[in-house]
């Protein structure tokens, strides 16, 4: 077995073609700007090897030159269309030149690029070739397809160029690069800001307190409140005649909410049995002073006698009334230890855990639970007002404010601590 080779000679009338008009590629001879003295019969010479032994073959033609009309008679290459098309770098692509001639023109129908055809412009590397050109036959005309393949586009590929040729006919097509998906980067976007988003709340929720209290210390204003009350919080807490919860709920209440919300950060509480005066009514006391607080501070402790203790109270009763009710104060429940069952509470303290939830107390009644900087104290201070710088100069206010902690430590044995043996 065996098969052709190129051209190795080609011959008109007997005489050796010669001339930059004259082509051959593989075993077809191409001839540029036809005239009439084209005419003639030629003569192609070859190789051929069969059976290892190695043959010179020669075949000849007549040829005929006709001049035509133009018109109809004109290839029409229906695709490509002067069009880019859009390929990824890297990828292989395949590209039909479609074209339609009447069925007596002999045209070239090729690929070219720079001038040159494809497959002299890439013998080396192969890389684009031109395909096999096929042919469908009408009646009046034929349908040629002759398609060009990219084994692999390469940047210097886009923006270039690549015709399809038929006689006088050209289109060509140029590479470009494939826009961006902008669907995908829309939903890229929306995904990426719903995770800012979902994380920027992760984090504010984790670190909330943290940031409302810094916020409150750096932008402070400066002055006093003018909403018409005098205290920031009113300290309502059970009174357990003996046992260990009355030492508890005692140095909690008497000395560590005053060290802690009064001294360190400022605020300034109404406890009853330290701010009000000896003689006055329960009644009368709480609802005077509860009219003016900010805040409702509740102490509660886990046992059934400190529940029967503050159910029911005048105290308890007023001061929940006004905070709930009449002027829909903020309420702060406190914990001592932690509660599991709220079934003996009063239903108003039953309402409060479950609307504003409680802060369980988790220090030990030393020093180091003293200090505002505790995740105990940042939650009593996050639900408490904000406060505001003092004012430059002394005010009757700010001397009035000292007071009530100086005769606390003169008052009577209900107001101060017990002695803890």
């Amino acid at each position: 077995m065996g098969g052709c080779r190129n051209l190795s000679m080609c011959y008109k009338d007997c005489k050796e073609i010669k001339g930059e008009r004259f082509n051959s590629v593989g075993m077809k001879l191409f001839v540029k700007n036809i005239s009439a003295e084209d005419r003639g019969k030629y003569a192609c010479q070859a190789r051929l090897t069969h059976e290892g032994q190695e043959y010179t073959v020669l075949n000849s033609i007549s040829v005929d030159i006709k001049e035509v009309e133009y018109g109809d008679r004109i290839p029409k290459i229906t695709y490509p269309r002067n069009n880019s098309i859009e390929v990824k770098l890297g990828s292989t692509l395949i590209v039909d030149c479609n074209i339609t001639d009447v069925r007596e023109n002999t045209n070239l129908r090729c690929w070219k690029v720079n001038n040159t055809q494809v497959d002299l412009y890439y013998r080396e590397s192969k890389r684009i070739t031109e395909g096999i050109e096929s042919c469908v036959p009408f009646a009046q005309y034929n349908r040629y397809t002759v398609n060009i393949t990219f084994l692999e586009v390469k940047m210097e590929d886009y923006g270039r160029h690549f015709v399809c040729h038929a006689g006088v006919s050209a289109a060509y097509i140029v590479l470009k690069l494939p826009a961006p998906d902008s669907q995908a980067y829309l939903i890229g976007g929306f995904i990426a800001l719903t995770g800012v988003a979902v994380s920027i709340m992760c984090i504010y929720n984790f670190f909330k307190i943290d940031i409302v209290l810094w916020y409150r210390g750096a932008f402070r204003s400066i002055g006093t409140i003018d909403d018409g009350k005098l205290y920031d919080a009113y300290v309502l807490y059970p009174k357990p005649l003996s046992g260990s919860h009355r030492w508890e709920v005692d140095v909690m209440v008497l000395k560590i909410l005053p060290e802690v919300l009064e001294r360190q950060c400022g605020y300034k509480l109404f406890i009853f049995g330290r701010d009000d005066v000896p003689g006055q009514a329960v009644a009368s006391v709480t609802d005077e002073n509860i009219k003016l607080c900010r805040r409702l501070i509740i102490i509660i402790v886990p046992e059934s006698l400190s529940f029967g203790l503050l159910k029911n109270t005048a105290e308890e009763q007023i001061t929940v009334y006004n905070a709930l009710i009449q002027d829909g104060m903020k309420v702060i429940l406190i914990e001592l230890e932690k509660i599991k069952d709220y079934t003996d509470m009063p239903e108003s303290i039953k309402y409060i855990r479950q609307k504003h939830g409680a802060i369980q107390w988790s220090g030990d009644f030393t020093e180091e639970s003293q200090s505002a900087k505790t995740k105990f104290w940042k939650k009593v201070r996050f639900h408490m007002p904000p406060r505001r710088c003092p004012p430059s100069v002394s005010s009757p206010a700010a001397d009035a404010r000292s007071v009530p902690v100086q005769w606390v430590r003169g008052r009577s044995t209900r107001g101060s601590l017990p002695d803890e043996g």
